[in-house]
């Protein structure tokens, strides 16, 4: 390592565990981190990424963990926070060698840590993983596409938003502007014109996932990515990369609610927590309105049924509406808020035990 001391890292924010692994028959290489096991075993999917140094994959392992713990947390779920980075370039290092030896490293954690899909991995990789370990889920033939419960888990978000800033959940009242429509943006849209919605636009920048919505759906509008943020409309939904909430954006956002599907969407949690909130744009965090997808795999661990998903995936209304409260009482941006009704969960359940150890 050069300036990055990990140790000093792990005891900030309180890992449990960083492994480094390498094999040298396959060239794999990577870091898996292991952030809390009180409520469960660790799950996190693996990504692979041509990272330009150690200390780069190592510091967004160790972020991407440790979010994977209050998604986990707030979605009511028993499992902690994991993942793992692989460090190469995906177009090269893959191949049914290069996954099983991944599996044999996650079965040497002996539970503690279960993997899935993420960044340049698929379900067909984890077929692989699953040669050598148990602990991996995602697979074919099993939950299946993550992207529609991670939707629906949006769409029962939105109505809580909605029911919380103007005391109507009814769809059909509200516009909407969604930014990406290609996975879990496009069900999105297609759950928000099945309960009726006023009117919807979208942006997106691949052209094939823009044509599939112009032929399916004429009625959604089109707009360019950079006027997706200006648009007066109810809701904004975020649904493509992350970092999308910043200096720039905010100040032109018109929507009074933002409430979308994707990940780390506040470029930086606390600066841009404060400016929705003196706004008083009311903000869905992300790691709580987007664990639909994440609901849907850990049932892989416990009889999967698509009833008990949708089940829990219903519950992430009332959640929004615990952590909108949270952020109301206490003055606090709703980012921070998820974080604290996360982590009330974490310690009422270290008093039962504080971390995993698999029976």
């Amino acid at each position: 390592m050069n300036d990055v001391k990990v140790f000093d890292l792990m005891e900030k924010d309180k890992y449990e565990q960083v492994v480094y692994f390498y094999d040298k028959s396959t060239g794999l290489k990577g870091i898996t981190v292991i952030h809390n096991t009180t409520l469960g075993p660790a799950l996190g999917g693996t990504r692979i990424w041509n990272y330009e140094s150690e200390d780069d994959a190592l510091k967004d392992c160790l972020r991407l963990a440790r979010g994977m713990t209050y998604k986990a947390a707030a979605a009511g779920l028993n499992l902690g926070g994991g993942k793992t980075v692989l460090i190469g370039d995906p177009k090269i290092v893959k191949s049914e060698a290069y996954f099983r030896g991944l599996g044999r490293y996650v079965q040497s954690l002996n539970g503690r840590y279960i993997t899935a899909e993420d960044v340049n991995t698929s379900t067909k990789d984890m077929s692989y993983v699953h040669m050598e370990t148990d602990y991996v889920v995602g697979l074919e033939g099993k939950s299946g596409n993550p992207s529609p419960f991670t939707a629906l888990g949006a769409f029962y978000g939105i109505k809580a938003a909605l029911k919380y800033r103007f005391n109507n959940e009814s769809i059909e009242n509200y516009t909407f502007a969604v930014q990406g429509a290609g996975q879990t943006g496009y069900y999105l849209i297609n759950y928000l014109l099945n309960a009726g919605a006023k009117k919807i636009y979208f942006s997106e920048i691949n052209e094939s996932h823009i044509a599939r919505m112009k032929k399916e759906h004429p009625e959604v509008i089109y707009v360019e990515p950079k006027d997706i943020f200006t648009l007066d409309v109810d809701v904004f939904c975020p649904c493509a990369l992350g970092g999308v909430l910043n200096d720039e954006t905010i100040k032109v956002l018109k929507a009074p609610i933002i409430a979308g599907t994707a990940n780390n969407v506040l470029l930086d949690e606390q600066t841009h927590g404060n400016a929705l909130l003196d706004k008083g744009i009311l903000y869905a965090p992300d790691f709580v309105i987007n664990a639909g997808g994440l609901i849907n795999v850990y049932y892989e661990l416990n009889d999967y049924t698509k009833e008990k998903v949708e089940h829990d995936i219903k519950l992430i209304y009332d959640r929004l509406i615990q952590v909108f409260d949270i952020s109301k009482n206490q003055n606090i941006p709703t980012q921070l808020a998820a974080k604290v009704f996360a982590k009330n969960r974490i310690e009422s359940v270290r008093n039962l035990h504080d971390n995993y150890i698999k029976r």
